[in-house]
């Protein structure tokens, strides 16, 4: 299983400290939502450009023209982007389409989908190489928040996935034996009093 860091800052500066933390230790570094918005694509320049070996995810959470939003991220460095499953068909098609000109993937994140399992396994068929089963800030906040939803989510999906929502040094293991491709933790190391260690721990919890 691989690991995300999701960088969920607001300056360029703040993500390329974060990400000179914790690139040794994870497999990508995922360039938030805030940071592009606030940014640009510029953030995704910079942190390839310092880390060209890494993957790097922009997390565009597109729901229109999914081609030219795609295109565009992938020109700027970006090897995976993310539309929104709450898209049309043709929204995350056309993200397809532009990341197979580049050689690069679409992940279709499932927030807000509510049965996320049968759009999971239309994603997959439209050409996304995984999708996120994701709960975000706003859910984790809610007291009928549940991990294990999520996990179930997946099983019942029977497609590549990722883990986004509530993952941590303690949660890790659940989401590695549910069979993730990737486990995305943001808070446990943007929060962290040392993210470096942090990320360490959670690499050493995985092996």
């Amino acid at each position: 299983m691989k690991l995300q860091a999701a960088m969920d800052v607001t300056t360029t500066r703040q993500a390329l400290d974060l990400a000179a933390k914790v690139a040794p230790w994870v497999d990508i570094l995922e360039l938030g939502t805030p940071l592009i918005k606030n940014e640009g694509l510029d953030a995704v320049r910079a942190v390839k450009d310092a880390h060209p070996l890494t993957t790097v995810f922009a997390d565009l959470k597109t729901a229109d023209a999914g081609e030219l939003k795609a295109d565009l991220a992938f020109g700027a460095g970006a090897d995976l982007v993310t539309v929104l499953g709450t898209a049309g068909d043709s929204t995350i098609a056309g993200a397809v389409r532009a990341a197979e000109r580049h050689g690069k993937a679409v992940v279709v994140d499932l927030i807000g989908v509510v049965d996320k399992a049968v759009r999971a396994r239309a994603a997959i068929g439209l050409g996304a190489r995984f999708v996120e089963m994701h709960a975000g800030l706003d859910d984790q906040a809610e007291p009928t928040f549940s991990l294990q939803r999520l996990l179930d989510a997946e099983r019942e999906s029977g497609v590549p996935f990722s883990v986004a929502g509530g993952v941590n040094a303690t949660t890790l293991p659940a989401v590695r034996d549910a069979g993730a491709l990737v486990a995305v933790v943001g808070g446990a190391l943007y929060n962290a009093p040392d993210a470096a260690h942090a990320a360490q721990a959670l690499r050493s919890a995985l092996t």
